[in-house]
C-alpha cells in the first residue's frame, strides 16, 4: 500500500557507481535530490559488487572529477596505500570505499538517501516520465535518472532498449558477428561475476569452505596455469591479507542462462543464486588446491555471508536506444593516432551515431558532445570463449593502457521520452562497444555528468534534450569541488594552470584535436606523491615503451630488477628519451606484487 509520496527536483534510482555520482553531483549543484538504492552500500561496482580493484582512467591526466576525488580520498584513508595488486594501480578494502560515498552523501542536506528499495512502477504522462513507485512510497521529480544495475526503469517505463548483440550489418562494427550464432545465443550479454573475498589466515587454519550445489572441479581446472598460485591470488590482492576473487580464466564468471536476468524477478533470483554458488565452488576449489591457509574473508560485507559481495558484478545491462549510439568505431584510435574521434554527426533525424570517416580520419565538420572520458581496453567476458576484438590498447608509460575515448551527452537521452536520463551501463551503446564503456571510472564520470545535466535542467526549466551540451561541459570543467575532464589529453593533468584553456580550445575547435592526444608542451607540476621513495640503479631499455631498472641503492633492494612504469606524462616523455644502461635516480613507489616501480620523478645520475 502506498504510504507516502516524496517530491524532488531530481530522483536517482539505483545506488551504483553511476547513480551515486549522479546524486552527489546533482545535490552539490543545488538540486533537491532523492537517491533510492537497493543495497545498504553505495558505489555499486566499486563497493557493493566487490570490484575494489578498478580498471581504467588510471593515468594522472584522467584522474579528474568525482573519480579523481574518490582516488584522493582512498589515498588518505586506506592504510598501507593502494599498491596491493598487479591488475590495477588502485586496490582497497571495499568497506573504505563505501564509507567515502556514505560520507559524501551525508554532508549534503538537500540529498535524501533511501536504501533497501527497488522500483515497481514508473509514472508517465504521454512522453514525460513523472515519477517512480516503490514498495510503500513514491517519488515524483522533474528529472528521473535510471541508475539501476540492469536498466530496470527502461523496462518499467516502456522506453526502447537493446539487449544482446547487433550484427555487423547494423553499424559496420568489425568485431560484430556477421550472423547470429551459438555464442550470441548462449551469451546474449557479457557474463557477470559474483565476487567473493578470500583471506590469508597465515599460520592459522581457515574454516573449511563447503561446496555449493552443482560443484564440478573440472570447471576450474587450470585456472592459474601459466601464472602460478601466488600470482593468481595477487591479481586482485587487497590490504590486510584479503584477495578479491574476480577471475575470468576457468574462474567465477558465470553466464549460464544469463538472459534470465530480465525475464522475471523469480528467474533473476535463480540466476543470482546460481552465480553465487559458482563463486563459492571456485573458493572451495581454491582452498582444496592451495590449502586451509586460505579461507573466506570475515566481516567484509554488511550481511550474513560477509565474504560475498552484496550483488553480482554486472558487466552489461539493458541498453538505451538513445539519440546517439556509441559504436566500436567510436572507441578505436583514429588512423595513425592514439585517441578516438571526439566528433558527433547526425545521420538521420532524431537518430545519431558517433563516427569517423571510412578511412578513420575525423570528420572535418562536426560537434563535440563529450561529457565523460574513458580509456580502458574493449574487454568482453564469455566463459570458455576467446572472443576476438579490434585492438584499442596502446603502449604508454612503460606499459599497456587503452585509447582514450569520449561519451557523448546524447547517448544518455532517449529518442522520444522526456524527464529522463540514464547514467550507468545502460547508456546508448552497442553490445561490442559496451566492453569499454562499462568500466567503473567511466561510469562514474557518466554519472557525474548526468547529475550535473539533471540539476541544470531543473535550474533552466528545460528537458535534457533541449539543454545545450556546452552548458553541461562548462559546468563540469568549472565545478568548484570536482572539476571533470571533457577532452582526453595525455599531457595535461587537472592541476595545470592551462587545463581549462586547452579543454575549451578543443571544444571550440574540435578539428584541431591532436591525434597524438598531446596538447602543446607546457610546464608540468612535478610535485612528488607523498609516499614516494628514492632509488638509484641502472636503466635498461628493452624495447619501445618497455623499461627495466636494476637497483643499486638502497641496500635493502640492491640487485633487484623491476619494470618501470608511470602514470605521469612528463615522466613518460623522459623515459622515452633516457639513455640505455645509464645510472639513474628515481622517486616512486615499489609494488612488489606487480614487480614494478611506479615512477614519480627522474633525476639522472
Amino acid at each position: 500500500m502506498l504510504n507516502h509520496t516524496y517530491t524532488a527536483d531530481v530522483l536517482v534510482v539505483g545506488g551504483g557507481t553511476g547513480g551515486t555520482a549522479a546524486a552527489i553531483q546533482a545535490a552539490r549543484r543545488g538540486a533537491k535530490t532523492i537517491l533510492v538504492s537497493e543495497f545498504s552500500w553505495l558505489g555499486g561496482m566499486l563497493t557493493s559488487a566487490g570490484v575494489s580493484v578498478p580498471d581504467g582512467n588510471e593515468l594522472e591526466a584522467f584522474q579528474t572529477g568525482l573519480w579523481g576525488a574518490f582516488l584522493q580520498e582512498l589515498r588518505q584513508r586506506q592504510p598501507g596505500g593502494l599498491d596491493n595488486s598487479w591488475v590495477s594501480f588502485f586496490s582497497y578494502d571495499p568497506r573504505i570505499g563505501a564509507e567515502i560515498f556514505a560520507d559524501w552523501v551525508q554532508e549534503l542536506p538537500n540529498l535524501q538517501w533511501i536504501s533497501g528499495q527497488v522500483p515497481i512502477e514508473v509514472f508517465r504522462q504521454g512522453d514525460l516520465i513523472t515519477g517512480v513507485r516503490f514498495a510503500d512510497f513514491a517519488v515524483t521529480a522533474k528529472i528521473i535518472l535510471d541508475a539501476t544495475e540492469l536498466g530496470d526503469l527502461l523496462a518499467l517505463a516502456d522506453i526502447p532498449y537493446r539487449w544482446g548483440w547487433e550484427l555487423q550489418s547494423e553499424w559496420e562494427e568489425s568485431s560484430a558477428p556477421v550472423v547470429f550464432n551459438s555464442l550470441t545465443q548462449k551469451y546474449p550479454v557479457q557474463a557477470p561475476t559474483y565476487v567473493v573475498i578470500m583471506q590469508d589466515f597465515g599460520e592459522a587454519i581457515a574454516p573449511e569452505i563447503p561446496a555449493a550445489p552443482n560443484y564440478n572441479p573440472s570447471h576450474f581446472t587450470g585456472a592459474w596455469d601459466g601464472y602460478g598460485a601466488e600470482t593468481f591470488l595477487n591479481y586482485g590482492r587487497l590490504p590486510g591479507g584479503l584477495f578479491m576473487i574476480n577471475w575470468p580464466i576457468c574462474g567465477n564468471d558465470y553466464g549460464q542462462g544469463v538472459g534470465r536476468l530480465i525475464e522475471s524477478d523469480v528467474s533473476r533470483g535463480e540466476f543470482i543464486q546460481e552465480s553465487r554458488w559458482h563463486s563459492q565452488n571456485f573458493a572451495h576449489f581454491i582452498q582444496k588446491q592451495l590449502g586451509r591457509r586460505y579461507g573466506l574473508a570475515e566481516k567484509v560485507f554488511p550481511h550474513a555471508s560477509t565474504a560475498f559481495a552484496l550483488h553480482p558484478y554486472y558487466r552489461e545491462s539493458r541498453r538505451l536506444v538513445g539519440l546517439t549510439t556509441i559504436r566500436e568505431q567510436d572507441i578505436l584510435p583514429i588512423t595513425g593516432g592514439r585517441v578516438a574521434s571526439i566528433f558527433n554527426d547526425a545521420i538521420a533525424p532524431g537518430v545519431c551515431v558517433r563516427g569517423a570517416s571510412p578511412t578513420g580520419e575525423a570528420f572535418a565538420l562536426g560537434v563535440c558532445e563529450a561529457i565523460a572520458v574513458g580509456n580502458y581496453a574493449n574487454d568482453h567476458h564469455y566463459p570458455g570463449v576467446q572472443f576476438p576484438l579490434q585492438p584499442k590498447s596502446i603502449r604508454w608509460g612503460g606499459r599497456w593502457t587503452g585509447t582514450p575515448f569520449t561519451i557523448p551527452y546524447s547517448s544518455l537521452i532517449p529518442t522520444t521520452t522526456d524527464g529522463f536520463l540514464v547514467c550507468e551501463k545502460n547508456i546508448s551503446v552497442s553490445h561490442i562497444a559496451n566492453g569499454a564503456t562499462r568500466l567503473q571510472p567511466v561510469v562514474m564520470n557518466i554519472g557525474q555528468a548526468a547529475g550535473m545535466a539533471a540539476a541544470i535542467c531543473v535550474e533552466l526549466n528545460c528537458q535534457p534534450r533541449d539543454l545545450p551540451v556546452r552548458t553541461v561541459q562548462t559546468a563540469l570543467l568549472e565545478d568548484n569541488r570536482s572539476k571533470a575532464l571533457i577532452i582526453p589529453l595525455f599531457n595535461l593533468p587537472p592541476n595545470h594552470s592551462d587545463w581549462r584553456h586547452w579543454q575549451l580550445y578543443y571544444l571550440d575547435s574540435p578539428q584541431a584535436y591532436p591525434v597524438s592526444g598531446d596538447c602543446p608542451d607546457s610546464a608540468f607540476d612535478k610535485a612528488l606523491i607523498q609516499e614516494s621513495n628514492c632509488f638509484q640503479g641502472i636503466f635498461y631499455r628493452l624495447e619501445q615503451q618497455e623499461y627495466r631498472f636494476t637497483v643499486t641503492a638502497p641496500a635493502a633492494y640492491q640487485g633487484q630488477s623491476w619494470q618501470l612504469v608511470t602514470l605521469r606524462s612528463h615522466i613518460d616523455k623522459q623515459l622515452r628519451a633516457y639513455p640505455h644502461e645509464q645510472l639513474v635516480t628515481l622517486w616512486g613507489r615499489h609494488n612488489q606484487f606487480g614487480n614494478w616501480l611506479l615512477v614519480e620523478n627522474i633525476n639522472g645520475g
